[in-house]
């Protein structure tokens, strides 16, 4: 039985485990224990883990052992995402430190300038975005023939976004007898069918149910009227321990409209959507990371990947419409065992979204109700007013508070209202 407390029994090199201390890693997750003695081995591995259980360490800790410096490209990772492969080559050369290994970044939005440097340099890491990587593949500046060890990271978001004949190429053009390795947070059907494809005979690892969220992060749903969002988020960003806080808007305008609000109020914000340039992009990123800025505004875009140590407070500033993507979203708090706030807001009309969630999870999530904020008033009074009294969908609810009506009591009696 593998230590859980000790990366030491876990079959790594001296100068790994360094590395491994240099990184302030005291202890080995749960899907490390399950995934890195079999690559060790040289198995395949499909990996199945929530955000936030160290699925990156998971790949590259026994990836690194296999690499020979000097070698060319030999370990390829597959990321749905231009700021996840960023963040998995800055952790592959932490990793690697004090070998002569090299680590290059492969994405769209940049100049295939210094891509194509790094590419004839003979990095022995690449991690990529497969748009970009399959560009270079159509260019002929890339050859994965001496290909070791290929990674699909974020399995199910890179299907969601379409790139199943891309990884599909990579994959062809891969050496047969290389080493495999397939993670993902969910394993739907499509998923399951890749990892079939890819891999032989692999060891299947779950650290966590699918949809599971890391323990330690406290949820909590605020009833809101969309008109009050900026007004009860300035007053939570006023209370203790709001440090650094990432808010999840439905819209690139909705981010930077967010964005300009927190400044007027003099709180230090940048914004992350797909219509900013890779090099601001990167910029926000770095400034929120480094505590410049308090508070990110993101779309979806950041929900998957996106590992910042520190972060305080997830805000679904506008819900998730999908239970999965709320799992997601809510991971980049709370990580790696660290406490962490979770917070939605959740507008009259949105109750059947928050209940999908609430169904996914399999739990009840905390309801907050300032009066200030709520849907314009107590529920009953909403119902009541212009209608001369107890409305017709408020009879037998007798005297309770908002606070003790079922959400179906709470919705009726709105729709009365509307």
């Amino acid at each position: 039985m593998v230590d859980l407390n000790s990366f030491r029994d876990l079959g790594l090199a001296p100068e790994r485990l360094r590395a491994v201390d240099g990184m302030g890693w005291t202890a080995p997750t749960p899907i490390q224990v399950r995934a890195v003695p079999a690559a060790l081995e040289g198995r395949d591995v499909v990996g199945v883990a929530q955000t936030g259980t160290g699925k990156t360490g998971a790949f590259l800790l026994p990836a690194l052992e296999r690499i020979v410096e000097g070698g060319g490209l030999q370990l390829l990772v597959l990321c749905p995402a231009r700021e996840l492969a960023r963040q998995v080559a800055e952790e592959a050369a932490a990793l690697s430190r004090g070998s002569r290994i090299r680590t290059g970044v492969i994405v769209g939005g940049a100049s295939y300038g210094p891509q194509l440097e790094a590419l004839r340099s003979g990095y022995e890491i690449v991690a990529a975005t497969p748009g970009r990587l399959n560009d270079h593949l159509r260019r002929g500046a890339l050859d994965l023939r001496r290909i070791r060890i290929l990674v699909l990271d974020e399995a199910d978001r890179m299907l969601d976004m379409g790139f199943r004949p891309q990884i599909e190429d990579v994959v062809r053009r891969s050496p047969k007898g290389r080493q495999s390795m397939l993670f993902s947070a969910t394993m739907p059907r499509g998923v399951h069918a890749l990892a079939l494809q890819v891999t032989r005979d692999p060891v299947w690892v779950e650290a966590a149910p699918e949809g599971t969220v890391a323990e330690g992060i406290h949820e909590v749903a605020y009833t809101v009227k969309p008109s009050s969002k900026p007004d009860l988020l300035l007053q939570l960003l006023d209370g203790p321990g709001w440090d650094q806080v990432l808010a999840f808007a439905k819209t690139k305008s909705g981010a930077d409209a967010l964005r300009g609000r927190l400044e007027r109020a003099d709180i230090a914000t940048d914004a992350l959507h797909a219509d900013r340039q890779m090099r601001h992009r990167t910029r926000a990123l770095d400034r929120f990371a480094s505590g410049e800025v308090r508070v990110l505004v993101a779309t979806d875009l950041a929900q998957r990947g996106l590992d910042v140590a520190g972060i305080s407070h997830v805000v679904n500033y506008d819900i998730p419409l999908d239970p999965d993507d709320y799992v997601h979203r809510i991971g980049r708090t709370g990580r790696a065992g660290a406490p962490g706030t979770a917070v939605t807001f959740v507008t009259g009309g949105e109750l059947g979204y928050l209940r999908s969630i609430e169904h996914r999870l399999g739990r009840r999530i905390e309801r907050v109700s300032l009066p200030e904020y709520d849907y314009g008033g107590s529920p009953l009074d909403v119902a009541a007013s212009g209608r001369g009294g107890r409305s017709r969908a408020g009879r037998g609810i007798g005297a309770r508070s908002a606070e003790e009506l079922t959400d179906e009591e709470l919705e009726s009696l709105l729709n009365v209202s509307r």
